[in-house]
């Protein structure tokens, strides 16, 4: 028997995000006393770091800084979106298979809140074409937005709204292996009102992105928040510069190690790296450092 290798790891169980909503655990390959955390590793979303380089770039940076796993950004430079045609879409595959980098799933701003029926039907059509896209390229989810609570509809009937709309791409999606994952963010941002969405999208394929919000410190802190949605954390979670002095991520990531997770830690980051190469190593190695901290 060949080998396993931790790429064939993160790709046997990433991928398993309805498995995990749903209770059950990938199987796992390594051995019983490997470390809490061991299946969790460090990726980027392509937000502002990463939003102007193509794709041979950006899979050069994080090849060469050990980043092995991206969520695409719609709308940048690297060009991965619903146009592209069969054959453009097998390339991407392709671009990705022929590196350790893994497509981890596309980032949009599809978002579900709108009173406007027709938009939300937009929105909910957009995002059934982007699973198919991330399907096609080799990606395991879609990302979403809830994202607000217009103040002319009263606020349960927009979180009913939104759930119900999840419930329905979170099908859909199921049918292509592709998970949808919410993205805290937004009006919605509250943990609190994400648990309440989440109560209504029950369906097993709706996974939560936490975003590392301000608001994730509020009411009874960081850690009373979290424990309140983590049994519905999806495959990613969204995290900023980890040396960042107004969240305290070390803490976090003790979180996600102490609960097992197994899923990517995405760094979503604004402004522009001085120097990508290196800031990309910094992140990564500031990663490494709390999760050995944690154990």
């Amino acid at each position: 028997m060949l080998p396993i290798t931790r790429r064939d790891l993160l790709k046997l169980s990433l991928p398993a995000g309805a498995a995990l909503l749903a209770g059950a655990v990938p199987c796992r390959l390594a051995s019983s006393a490997e470390p809490k955390g061991a299946r969790m590793a460090f990726g980027l979303v392509t937000y502002q770091w990463g939003k102007d380089w193509d794709l041979p770039t950006l899979l050069d940076y994080c090849t060469k800084a050990k980043i092995l796993g991206v969520e695409l950004r719609t709308g940048h430079a690297h060009g991965v979106e619903r146009e592209l045609n069969a054959r453009q879409r097998a390339e991407v595959r392709k671009q990705f298979a022929d590196t350790p980098v893994t497509l981890v799933g596309i980032g949009t701003a599809e978002e579900f809140h709108h009173p406007d029926q027709a938009a939300l039907q937009k929105a909910i059509d957009a995002t059934k074409a982007f699973i198919e896209l991330s399907h096609d390229v080799g990606g395991s989810g879609v990302k979403v937005r809830p994202n607000n609570l217009p103040p002319s509809v009263p606020q349960e009937k927009t979180i009913e709204q939104i759930g119900k709309a999840l419930n329905v791409v979170a099908e859909f999606g199921e049918g292509f292996g592709q998970q949808i994952r919410l993205e805290v963010h937004g009006g919605c941002a509250p943990l609190p009102i994400m648990k309440r969405i989440m109560d209504v999208a029950t369906h097993r394929n709706v996974g939560l992105c936490w975003n590392s919000n301000p608001t994730d410190l509020a009411g009874d802190g960081l850690e009373a928040n979290f424990n309140l949605v983590k049994s519905r954390f999806g495959a990613t979670a969204h995290v900023r510069p980890l040396d960042s002095p107004d969240y305290p991520f070390a803490e976090l990531i003790r979180l996600f190690v102490e609960m097992d997770y197994e899923g990517w830690i995405l760094l979503e980051a604004g402004g522009r790296p001085d120097d990508p190469l290196r800031d990309l190593i910094h992140q990564r190695e500031l990663f490494e450092k709390y999760v050995a901290a944690a154990r």
